[in-house]
């Protein structure tokens, strides 16, 4: 269950569950942009690609004093295989669970603040884009 403590890290949560629920991960990536207009659109951004070809970038993000960082991403390389079935949160939203039936397929802990709320932005900027055949 995703907790409700923070709506833009609730729906950050929801959105991600949307895009890999069904499906298995294939890989996971840090990448950058080196051909960026600016440095803060370089990355390094975590890229999780599924068995689809659907690729989800994570973007951390920084406002003043908000932002959101993930700052470890670990596979289950044991459950990797399994098909996710959904996204869960624990402690305030500062680690995140992909899940299958029967066991976590990865952690993320994340770092964030909403800084003086509602006036900065945070939360990952999630993209999601499918690898044409």
């Amino acid at each position: 269950m995703i907790e409700t403590t923070d709506d833009t890290m609730q729906s950050n949560a929801e959105f991600l569950a949307g895009a890999v629920i069904g499906h298995k991960i294939a890989s996971v990536s840090v990448e950058v942009n080196p051909n960026a207009k600016y440095y803060w659109e370089r990355g390094p951004y975590t890229v999780i690609t599924l068995d689809n070809g659907t690729r989800v970038k994570l973007e951390d993000t920084s406002d003043c004093c908000a932002y959101t960082e993930l700052q470890g991403f670990f596979l289950n390389p044991q459950n990797v295989d399994h098909v996710i079935t959904g996204v869960r949160t624990e402690n305030d939203f500062h680690h995140w669970f992909i899940m299958a039936e029967t066991a976590d397929i990865a952690r993320m802990d994340v770092a964030w603040s909403e800084g003086n709320p509602y006036y900065y932005s945070y939360g990952f900027g999630i993209a999601v884009s499918k690898i044409e055949d």
